[in-house]
C-alpha cells in the first residue's frame, strides 16, 4: 500500500508542470498566428523575449541568493539562547520591505543607489527576505525542546544538534518560505522596468504606454507563467527534501 501510495504523490506536480507547459505552448502559437504590427513583432521576438527573459532570472537568482545567504543564518541565529531578545526588532526592520508598497521602495531606493539593475536587486531582497526569515526562526522554533536535549545528552555538540536535528526537521517549513519568497521574486522583478533593472517588465510597460495589448498581454502571461514554474520546482524541492515519515 505504502510503495503504491509514494508515485500518486507526485500526480499534482506532473499536472502543474503539464499545464504550464500546455499555457506556454499556448502562447507560442497565438504570437505565432497573430496579426502582428511591426513594433509589436519586433518587441515579441523570439531574441527579444529571450533576452528579456535572462535579465528577469537574473534578478530574481541573484535577488534569492542573497535572500537564502542573509535571511537562513540570521534566522538560525536568532533562534539561539541569548539572541532571542533581538527577534521583534529585527523581524520589524525585515517587515519594512513587504510593509511599504513594492512599486514605491524600488523607486526609492533606486533614487538612493542609482537607477539599475543592482537597485532593483537591493529592493527585491528587501521585499522577499521576510518569508524566508520568519519560517527559517518558525521551523526551528517548532522542533520538540526533547529532541535537542535528547542529542545533548547522547554527546553531540550544540552545532551538531543543529545539522543532524533542528535543520532536518524544520526544513519543510523553511522550504515553504522560500518558495513563497522565489514566487514573490520573479513577479516584483517586473518593477524593475521603472527604474531600467531590465526584465520582462519592459513588456508590460511597453504595451501600456504604446497601446499595445498583444505586447502587455504576452508579458503578463510569461512573467506569470515563469512564477508558476519557479512555483513548481519549489514543490518539487519541498516534497524530495521533506523527512521521511513527515
Amino acid at each position: 500500500m505504502r510503495a503504491d501510495a509514494a508515485p500518486l504523490s507526485w500526480r499534482p506536480l506532473l499536472l502543474q508542470l503539464a499545464g504550464i507547459l500546455l499555457a506556454g505552448a499556448v502562447l507560442a502559437l497565438w504570437l505565432t498566428v497573430a496579426d502582428l504590427s511591426d513594433t509589436e513583432r519586433t518587441t515579441l521576438s523570439p531574441a527579444s523575449l529571450a533576452g528579456y527573459t535572462r535579465e528577469h532570472l537574473a534578478l530574481t537568482g541573484l535577488s534569492a541568493l542573497i535572500v537564502l545567504l542573509t535571511a537562513i543564518p540570521l534566522g538560525i541565529l536568532l533562534t539561539r539562547r541569548g539572541l532571542r531578545r533581538f527577534n521583534g526588532p529585527v523581524l520589524a526592520l525585515a517587515n519594512f520591505g513587504q510593509a511599504a508598497p513594492a512599486v514605491g521602495l524600488v523607486v526609492l531606493l533606486a533614487f538612493w543607489l542609482g537607477f539599475g539593475f543592482w537597485a532593483a536587486v537591493t529592493a527585491l531582497v528587501l521585499y522577499a527576505v521576510l518569508p524566508v526569515l520568519r519560517n527559517t526562526m518558525v521551523g526551528l522554533n517548532q522542533v520538540d525542546p526533547r529532541l535537542v536535549e535528547a542529542g545533548r545528552g547522547m554527546g553531540m555538540s550544540a552545532l551538531a544538534v543543529l545539522v543532524r536535528v533542528e535543520l532536518p526537521l524544520a526544513v519543510p517549513i523553511m522550504l515553504a518560505g522560500i518558495r513563497t519568497a522565489l514566487v514573490l521574486l520573479v513577479g516584483t522583478a517586473a518593477l524593475a522596468t521603472f527604474i531600467n533593472g531590465g526584465g520582462l517588465g519592459i513588456l508590460i510597460t511597453t504595451g501600456v504606454n504604446l497601446n499595445l495589448p498583444r505586447v502587455l498581454v504576452a508579458g503578463s502571461v510569461i512573467v506569470a507563467l515563469l512564477a508558476l514554474l519557479v512555483d513548481w520546482v519549489g514543490r518539487v524541492v519541498e516534497h524530495v527534501a521533506r523527512p521521511k515519515g513527515l
